[in-house]
């Protein structure tokens, strides 16, 4: 589990793409701090698994699988990557709980300035939208956001000067995919 308050941006040094299971690996400094083999660290929101670490990066092992359903089959070396460790029990949730486990891709259909806030129109599948509840929480590769409104298949987060700054969200632009995973209390809520 996480709570989708990345803790710093890392920058992938080298991907090892094969058949069945590629290496991926990201320098990070903060992130490092207390590392094991076999912890949990959120990438874009994907809970990867930390196979090997030295003093300045860590490497992870990913399934094709999960290249190809979310946007880290698309990373390229230099590229900066949102990074969360997982939830201490017993820490303080700032952001919401959020499980690594990304529900789809969506698309960035227009980012735009509204006051101090920069918003996002991002476009999923249309039988995703149903999970975008009215203030409701959505992790956007990886980041712990509100929902501002919903129209059609696409919604609106808007993020505050603090969370561009310290997310790679400042990079992003239009037709960009980006990780989504709705929030498990509002995928709970329509199921029953």
């Amino acid at each position: 589990m996480f709570t989708g308050i990345v803790e710093e941006t890392g920058l992938v040094k080298r991907i090892l793409r094969k058949a069945n299971v590629s290496l991926l690996e990201v320098s990070a400094l903060k992130v490092l701090a207390e590392t094991k083999i076999g912890d949990s660290i959120a990438i874009n929101g994907v809970c990867l698994t930390v196979i090997s670490f030295t003093g300045s990066s860590m490497a992870f092992e990913i399934m094709d699988n999960t290249l190809k359903a979310t946007n880290l089959g698309l990373l390229k070396p230099g590229q900066k990557v949102n990074l969360e460790r997982s939830l201490k029990v017993g820490s303080r949730v700032s952001g919401h709980f959020v499980t690594g486990h990304i529900d789809c891709l969506g698309i960035i259909r227009k980012k735009y300035l509204r006051q101090a806030s920069l918003l996002f129109d991002i476009a999923v599948g249309p039988e995703f939208i149903r999970y975008c509840l009215p203030k409701g929480s959505i992790a956007v590769d990886g980041i712990s956001l509100t929902l501002v409104r919903t129209i059609s298949n696409l919604f609106t987060v808007g993020i505050i000067p603090h969370t561009l700054k310290n997310t790679t969200l400042s990079f992003k632009g239009a037709s960009e995919k980006l990780n989504i995973e709705f929030d498990i209390l509002a995928k709970r809520s329509t199921v029953l």
